[in-house]
């Protein structure tokens, strides 16, 4: 279990860098391997035969079991050690992953994802609860953004990766390629849990009394932190519900070519390495309400512009403000989430990454109906709208939350 509060005395003396960057690195493999599937949806649809709506069970089948997967991540990892569970599921990933490559069938690369979402679900939520665990409070955002950057820049290599090297060698060898990433992320952290002591201790203050299911209980009980799951799961919808179709749309209606299509996609992550790069200027200047609401707006003109321009460079423009407004108002929901419960903080973020894949499996379940029938238009459009209404909904509800003088 991880502390009371994240000023206790049992927080280290100094902040483990190392540790954490191995964590960062950790999350690179993660994200990578989620978000590549953004950019090979194309070719995996044309490799099977099938619509790019059929495909994308590949992107429901691993939401579910790494949304799943969250009911149980929490309190194991807060019971054995955050360091010791994010090892071991590199371990495991990078088998399942390179085993993604080798499926002969779409139904058999579904049940690949499935089960890589079972394991590869705990590396960035466990991992984030650690940072939490050793980050005083006043430090936590921009250290967890820059932990951030990480997993950021796994996403925009992950995206680009589906394009390029799809192009190049074909999608199967793209996820040889991340097994093998995940393979080295986990020999790092090995070496870190052999050579300091602080990875390896189970928590920072001592081991609970309470029971597995108690510490739901705790986070459940309390109100701020239900809003703040009930909004990542509105999030999760919102967000990849309309951001897991936009390679398709720009291959399908402008012919780009896969190395463009993961190129434009990729910089979504470039928009969140501008936003970790400038995070303590853009704290000082919006505070949390500012970076919710502004960041939901640039989205909305993101979307906008997505919908009805017609010309195929404005997309690479649109999708990079996407990545800025979807980690300003990330980050902003992440860091709440550390903090919601901390004398029970793997469960508490293991919760809400769980309402995040939730809800991202409805989104990209009900964005593949739409996009087949109606196309990306209504799709892109409706997010546009969604994201603001969110966001003005969050910062009410955040301003209610605050004590009043």
């Amino acid at each position: 279990m991880s502390s009371a509060s994240p000023t206790s005395s049992l927080l280290p003396h100094k902040t483990p860098v190392r540790a954490i960057l191995l964590l960062a690195a950790a999350g690179f493999a993660s994200q990578a391997q989620v978000r590549v599937t953004d950019s090979l949806l194309p070719q995996i649809a044309a490799d099977f035969q099938t619509t790019v709506g059929v495909a994308a069970i590949v992107l429901t089948t691993y939401a579910v079991t790494h949304g799943t997967i969250q009911f149980v991540v929490g309190p194991v990892a807060d019971r054995f050690g955050k360091y010791r569970t994010v090892a071991v599921a590199c371990v495991l990933a990078a088998v399942l992953v390179a085993l993604c490559g080798m499926a002969a069938s779409l139904p058999q690369l579904a049940l690949a994802r499935l089960a890589t979402g079972a394991v590869a679900g705990w590396v960035i939520p466990v991992s984030m609860a650690y940072v939490g665990d050793v980050t005083p409070a006043d430090r936590l955002q921009p250290i967890l953004a820059r932990y951030a950057s990480g997993y950021i820049l796994g996403q925009l290599f992950g995206q680009a990766a589906g394009g390029v090297l799809g192009d190049l060698f074909g999608w199967r060898n793209v996820f040889f390629a991340l097994g093998g990433m995940f393979a080295i992320a986990a020999a790092g952290l090995i070496f870190e849990l052999a050579s300091n002591s602080q990875t390896r201790a189970s928590d920072w203050a001592g081991k609970s009394k309470r029971g597995f299911f108690a510490d739901y209980a705790v986070v459940l009980a309390n109100p701020f932190a239900r809003m703040i799951v009930v909004v990542a799961f509105v999030e999760g919808a919102v967000a990849w519900g309309a951001f897991a179709y936009i390679g398709a749309n720009l291959h399908l209606r402008f012919g780009l070519s896969f190395t463009l299509v993961g190129l434009t996609v990729a910089c979504f992550g470039v928009g969140g390495l501008i936003y970790a790069s400038s995070v303590r200027l853009l704290v000082y200047r919006l505070g949390d309400i500012g970076l919710i609401v502004g960041g939901a707006l640039i989205i909305t003109a993101a979307y906008v512009s997505l919908s009805v321009g017609t010309v195929w460079w404005l997309a690479p423009f649109a999708v990079t403000t996407i990545g800025l407004g979807f980690y300003m108002f990330h980050n902003t929901l992440q860091t709440k989430a550390t903090q919601m419960t901390p004398q029970a903080r793997g469960t508490a973020v293991a919760m809400f990454s769980s309402a995040l894949y939730f809800g991202q499996t409805a989104g990209v379940a009900v964005g593949a109906v739409v996009i087949d029938r109606l196309g990306a238009k209504p799709l892109f459009l409706g997010t546009a709208l969604a994201f603001p209404a969110l966001a003005i909904w969050l910062a009410h509800k955040l301003k209610q939350s605050r004590p009043r003088d």
